[in-house]
């Protein structure tokens, strides 16, 4: 953790109270015109610290934007996720970066995100629309120690840990359909896309990405999607302070991988059926040129939606286009 990420913990620790410049000084071992410098650097950022000769410095609001030492201070001490913020303003995708990174040898956990992405994607190479300061667009680095048959896990992981996240902010029904959408009232308000690195028998890494709309009005969705798409702000009729949910995010994602890691893959899958509307419904999923046709029944030990064909026969999927019938 940086300087400006230690003050903004040290501020937000004191409450409704202030710290002085020489207790701040202390705590991070610098001058106190140091601490005054990275102060000012805050309060050009947006960030509303006022200072008095008696009272010291307290934080009164923070800006609408992402800002790395602004989210770690929020987080805290995390095991594996988060331990490594990184925020673009812009980027084509935040999935690029990560998978740059994992080829550079970065440990996993380290996070990023991006105010606003010109080339976001979801499964099948669909278009994520990402605009400026309206949702969550991030990506994070993960190595878990599985074989590749194994990584939709990861993708229930991560929707189990993504809905209680939301649920932590609202109080939405939330529905999760296999194997990536997290869905309010019928329609999607996050995406799950995971792309692994793989060798014969064992994946090297993930790039384990999440969009979540938070705060677009449902006029702000283009006409192709508003039927589809909703947000946490058009559900709610209010915005929400996206680096809290961020944070909010991130800790969930934190525990449940750790609870895949520890082999704890049977509870999260019990959660995840709780939350799936695809279960117990007749599905028709598209893999390239092969239609499949048939009820969804259970996830398998792996992760893999198991589906009674209409011949049938068992069918375990791992991908494809999942259609649920009328």
């Amino acid at each position: 953790m940086n300087m400006d990420a230690e003050i903004l913990t040290a501020l937000r620790s004191s409450g409704a109270g202030s710290l002085s410049g020489t207790e701040l000084a202390q705590r991070l071992g610098v001058s106190r015109a140091a601490v005054w410098a990275r102060i000012e650097d805050l309060r050009a950022l947006g960030y509303e610290i006022t200072a008095s000769p008696h009272g010291g410095y307290r934080l009164l609001s923070t800006p609408d934007v992402l800002h790395a030492d602004d989210l770690l201070s929020r987080l805290g001490k995390t095991r594996v996720i988060g331990r490594d913020i990184r925020v673009f303003r812009e980027t084509t995708s935040t999935n690029d970066i990560i998978e740059k990174l994992a080829r550079d040898g970065v440990r996993e956990g380290v996070v990023v995100f991006a105010e606003s992405q010109t080339k976001g994607r979801g499964r099948l190479g669909r278009r994520w629309v990402s605009p400026r300061g309206a949702g969550l667009w991030f990506s994070i680095l993960l190595r878990p120690v599985l074989r590749p048959h194994e990584a939709t896990q990861l993708t229930i992981m991560a929707a189990t840990a993504l809905a209680r996240a939301i649920r932590e902010q609202t109080d939405f029904t939330l529905e999760v359909k296999w194997p990536n959408d997290i869905l309010v009232g019928g329609r999607k308000v996050a995406g799950i896309l995971t792309e692994p690195t793989a060798e014969l028998d064992r994946i090297r890494h993930v790039v384990l990405g999440i969009g979540l709309d938070v705060n677009q009005a449902a006029g702000d969705f283009p006409p192709d999607l508003r039927r589809i798409a909703t947000s946490l702000r058009a559900e709610a009729g209010r915005p929400f302070d996206r680096a809290e949910l961020a944070v909010t995010v991130l800790r969930a994602l934190d525990r449940d991988y750790l609870r895949l890691k520890e082999g704890q893959f049977e509870g999260l899958a019990a959660e995840w059926e709780q939350l799936c509307t695809t279960l117990g419904r007749d599905v028709t999923i598209l893999l390239g040129s092969r239609r499949i046709r048939g009820r969804a029944e259970s996830l398998d030990s792996e992760g893999a939606l198991l589906v009674r064909t209409e011949h049938g026969r068992l069918e375990r999927i791992t991908g494809g286009d999942v259609t649920l019938a009328k």
